[in-house]
């Protein structure tokens, strides 16, 4: 079953992490896809931690799921 609700994980921040927002609502700031998946199963959004990276479900901003600290951010 697709879930039409929008999941953003947003830019790594200066200091590291990246926040994930359900609908607009800031769930946590995440510092890798483990983190994401707990989030997102914390909203009722079941996706393993391996499928995560390639999840339609999830808009990736600024760079893709392999960059979490700062020094990726460029």
């Amino acid at each position: 079953m697709v879930d039409p609700r929008s999941v953003i994980v947003s830019p790594p921040s200066p200091t590291g992490g990246r926040r994930v927002r359900v609908d607009g609502e800031i769930l946590g700031l995440a510092f890798d896809v483990e983190d994401v998946a707990e989030f997102l199963r914390r909203a009722g959004l079941e996706i393993a931690p391996e499928e995560v990276a390639t999840s339609s479900l999830i808009d990736w901003r600024g760079v893709g799921p392999e960059h979490w600290g700062p020094e990726t951010a460029d």
